[in-house]
């Protein structure tokens, strides 16, 4: 472990098999706090590559609870900490999709940098947050959604937890986190808190052999695709990676109330998923359609952004969607 942190002090990035070798011992409780303490800020310092951050998601992944889904389940968690204070975008996002018939196997957790974690606005709907893995299972066989709340089922993040506290900021663990799914879905969209991320994070999911994914950041800093702004977007699809710009314009919005996106508490964040899946219409209601139009093009239920965009558009505004959180409840 030593010679690996030297390389990182050193501005040396690390190979996949070293940072699955650092992993691994960070996350099998081998190595003293001191040193956990030493790779997390000298990766940080150094700038994190799609290898390290693939090493990571792998050990993580084979140390979670397990949870079988289809090869078609996507999962929609992406990094936070674009520090826009919005809705829950993606987990409403998450919510569509599952109502017009994705599966969805939902990892998240409390709120880290937000008001309102995905956790945290689940509960307010009454959602149960604790299934265990054959209960995440047969909720998505029923109902197309299953929430798998990240702290039950990675529980060697216990070997870690005090030093990130310690450390006090955003680590490695904040970008290992969203793509390691318990579920290993082998489809997401994700959305990022910095650009820099699209191309490292598409690199990482193909080390990781996933099938396809959207990577986005939106022109006017959200960790979403924006209606107000043009996005960024890096996909891979079957180990080939290719950028795109998405443009509000091209698909007809006409959205300019960002206060309409503004999240507060729990509480307050449910009603709106609440509002807007009973029918009505806003700028949060045309986030959420359109965050969701990249997991029906991710889940291959589609092709292209206008399409996908439109269908969500005529389902959510029926008001009959509220329908579908009534059958999620505990």
């Amino acid at each position: 472990m030593e010679e690996i942190i030297n390389k990182l002090k050193n501005s040396q990035n690390l190979t996949f098999e070293e940072s699955k070798s650092a992993f691994e011992s960070m996350m099998s409780g081998k190595i003293k706090e001191e040193q956990i303490y030493d790779f997390l800020i000298s990766s940080s310092n150094k700038g994190e590559t799609s290898d390290e951050i693939a090493g990571g998601v792998y050990v993580l992944r084979n140390k979670a609870t397990k949870v079988n889904v289809t090869n078609d389940t996507i999962d929609t968690c992406g990094t936070g900490g674009d520090g826009k204070s919005t809705l829950n975008i993606s987990t409403a996002a998450a919510l569509l999709l599952s109502s017009f018939g994705v599966k969805v196997a939902k990892h998240g957790n409390k709120s880290v940098s937000s008001k309102c974690g995905s956790a945290d606005v689940l509960e307010k709907l009454k959602i149960k947050t604790d299934l265990g893995p054959e209960e995440v299972e047969t909720s998505i066989n029923n109902n197309n959604f299953g929430f798998m709340f990240a702290q039950n089922y990675h529980l060697t993040m216990k070997f870690v937890g005090p030093v990130r506290k310690k450390i006090g900021k955003r680590t490695i663990f904040n970008l290992i986190g969203p793509l390691s799914s318990p579920a290993k879905v082998k489809k997401q969209v994700v959305g990022v808190f910095d650009k820099k991320l699209l191309n490292i994070f598409a690199q990482a999911l193909k080390n990781l052999n996933l099938k396809k994914a959207l990577i986005v950041n939106s022109q006017d800093g959200l960790d979403e695709i924006s209606p107000y702004a043009k996005t960024n977007i890096v996909e891979l699809n079957n180990g080939k990676i290719k950028e795109f710009i998405l443009d509000p314009n091209d698909l007809n919005i006409k959205a300019n109330n960002f206060n309409d996106l503004v999240g507060k508490d729990p509480e307050y964040n449910a009603e709106k998923i609440k509002e807007i899946f009973s029918g009505k219409d806003n700028d949060f209601s045309i986030a959420v359609c359109l965050n969701a139009a990249a997991g029906l093009i991710v889940s291959d239920k589609l092709k292209n952004f206008n399409e996908a965009y439109k269908e969500l558009r005529k389902h959510i505004l029926t008001g009959r969607c509220i329908e579908h959180i009534s059958k999620l409840m505990k």
